[in-house]
């Protein structure tokens, strides 16, 4: 590929055709010495104020090299004298435009391919004339939205900003609450068209450097020509192709981001995506929200099972009632099966069939409140659900059992807005099974599914940890939540070389930390602190540290009550 030369015209012109679009701008200026510059950016992708303040106008103002001569006088000048100061003088050149610009960083750099890629980027190239080489300085401002909060993700309590479309500020949030530096982000690049940016992040010394390293390496061998969303490197780093469960964690808050990290995780960001990654995963913490930290813990351990009930009965109260009324009617109580009987009689659908229609249905209805325009969406929700429901029934097509069963199951399933994608399908499955061969259908297809829960894994991490394999010090922020104080490691299932999370002792104590017996025990306390614990006095003769000035004054008078201890102190001083 050609290089960069000393002429600025050919630079310009090499630049313009291998950068047609019309996004691309090159503005000429000339300094007042008389040297021709030129800057090169895409058009909405930098700050154009910062670009005239920070180094158009001090190159304009400011650029003359010695005597008043231009980089090319100077290399044609010493080139006429017989010497070998062309690259002297560029180099020299080079430094002056390095001094002129008023940017915290610059870089320079010759080869095309990364001053193009740097351009595409959304930096600014600066090119002067006699000089062969270019000068990238960095004035970014892309279009990007506000910090606001997660629409996946509403929080009652607790932190309310989300992550956004740019890495950048997706990174300096995550820095605002882990500010250590230990803090450390290795870029790459991903896509052969898109070049999107990629951030692995990690607490140096906390995360398993081996997990660290696998992600990396995994990122880096992704040869792809196009990446917009994280959910595609997602796609690249599971281990297992096909599955019904998440692998990988995803979260748009930047509490829970740090957070996770902070337990020995690793993090990844994606530039143009507002969902960041997690590794490895565990299965449990689909059940788990970042809120469940900022409440007492008895009540996100009743959160908790909440979710955990209304998942179970979202996947299997569909398939339960259609197999009771096909193979084991005597499986519901008298009562409900007379009721049940009563509402579908004169049914021209079998139960698989009226409970596959009913649910086919809900799906439809959620698809299109999704799709829909955002106040659309809602009353279409709304109205479909009632209109239809009620005509339905009316017309007899089904029962009103079906509809009520439908409906609480697709509310229970929405407890957990993470586990929608596979209950959804497996709702499905466990009505097929149920449908075809009965109840034993669903404890074969329970079966498969623990089975496959035990048998997966990723980055090493079994699924269902930490119960299998069991690690009892996990457990306390599993089905149950304990409180801060008792947290006192972290995840033994993360590997991590510092499990040690929590430094502090009894806080359950009303004894003040400062006590002189807390000092003793720390084995702080000095010669002159025991002499006025004993006597009540320090050197300086004022009540000793703990002591109240009743309690003071109160062994001030049994001191004067004793002669023999009044004489010693006359005699020896104050103790120090």
């Amino acid at each position: 590929m050609k290089m960069l030369t000393e002429k600025l015209q050919e630079n310009i012109s090499f630049i313009k055709d291998a950068l047609p679009a019309e996004d691309i701008i090159v503005y000429r200026f000339r300094t007042q010495s008389g040297t021709e510059c030129a800057a090169v950016y895409a058009d909405g992708l930098v700050d154009k104020a910062v670009l005239g303040d920070l180094a158009a106008r001090p190159l304009i103002e400011r650029l003359a090299f010695e005597d008043g001569r231009t980089s090319k006088d100077d290399v044609q000048e010493e080139k006429a004298e017989g010497g070998a100061g062309e690259r002297q003088s560029g180099e020299a050149g080079a430094e002056k435009v390095k001094e002129t610009l008023l940017f915290p960083e610059i870089k320079e750099e010759t080869q095309p391919k990364t001053l193009f890629q740097e351009v595409l980027d959304g930096n600014c190239l600066f090119l002067v004339d006699g000089i062969a080489k270019g000068f990238i300085v960095g004035a970014k401002k892309p279009p990007v939205r506000a910090v606001a909060e997660p629409p996946t993700d509403v929080a009652v309590k607790g932190p309310r900003e989300g992550f956004i479309e740019d890495i950048k500020t997706n990174m300096a949030l995550l820095r605002k609450r882990l500010k250590t530096p230990d803090l450390r982000f290795e870029m790459s690049k991903v896509g052969r068209r898109s070049e999107t940016n990629v951030a692995v992040c990690w607490l140096e010394g906390i995360s398993d450097s081996k997990i660290k390293d696998e992600i990396v390496r995994r990122i880096r061998e992704i040869d792809i020509d196009y990446i917009p969303d994280s959910s595609y490197i997602a796609d690249f780093l599971v281990p297992r192709k096909h599955s019904f469960f998440r692998q990988i964690g995803t979260t748009e808050k930047p509490d829970v981001f740090a957070a996770k990290l902070a337990e020995g995780r690793i993090g990844i960001f994606v530039d143009g995506s507002p969902i960041a990654l997690t590794a490895p995963f565990i299965f449990l913490e689909d059940f788990q929200s970042g809120e469940d930290y900022y409440v007492s813990p008895f009540m996100a351990t009743i959160l908790r099972a909440i979710r955990f009930v209304a998942v179970f009965i979202s996947l299997l109260l569909p398939a339960f009632y259609v197999s009771s009324q096909l193979f084991k009617m005597q499986l519901i109580p008298l009562g409900l099966t007379l009721t049940i009987a009563s509402s579908i009689q004169g049914l021209p659908l079998s139960p698989s069939l009226e409970m596959f229609l009913v649910l086919l249905v809900l799906e439809v209805l959620k698809e299109a409140s999704i799709r829909m325009p955002k106040y659309v969406g809602m009353a279409l929700s709304v109205v479909g659900a009632l209109v239809l429901g009620e005509a339905s029934v009316s017309a007899g097509f089904v029962s009103t059992p079906a509809i009520i069963i439908v409906a609480f199951s697709g509310i229970c399933l929405y407890t957990v807005p993470n586990f929608i994608e596979a209950g959804s399908i497996l709702r499905w499955l466990f009505l097929l099974v149920a449908g075809s061969i009965g109840p034993f259908g669903i404890v074969l297809l329970g079966a498969f599914l623990l089975y496959y829960l035990l048998s997966a894994d990723a980055f090493g991490m079994p699924l269902l940890a930490p119960f299998t394999p069991l690690v009892p010090h996990d457990l306390k922020d599993a089905l149950v939540k304990y409180n801060m104080q008792s947290l006192k490691e972290r995840p033994a299932l993360f590997r991590s070389p510092n499990r040690v999370r929590l430094r502090s002792s009894d806080f359950s104590s009303d004894t003040p930390s400062d006590s002189p017996k807390n000092r003793a025990a720390e084995g702080q306390t000095q010669p002159c602190d025991a002499a006025a614990k004993e006597t009540g006095e320090t050197g300086d003769g004022e009540p000793g540290k703990g002591e109240t000035p009743k309690r003071h004054a109160m062994n001030g008078n049994r001191k004067n009550d004793s002669p023999k201890k009044a004489k010693n102190q006359e005699q020896g001083g104050t103790r120090t």
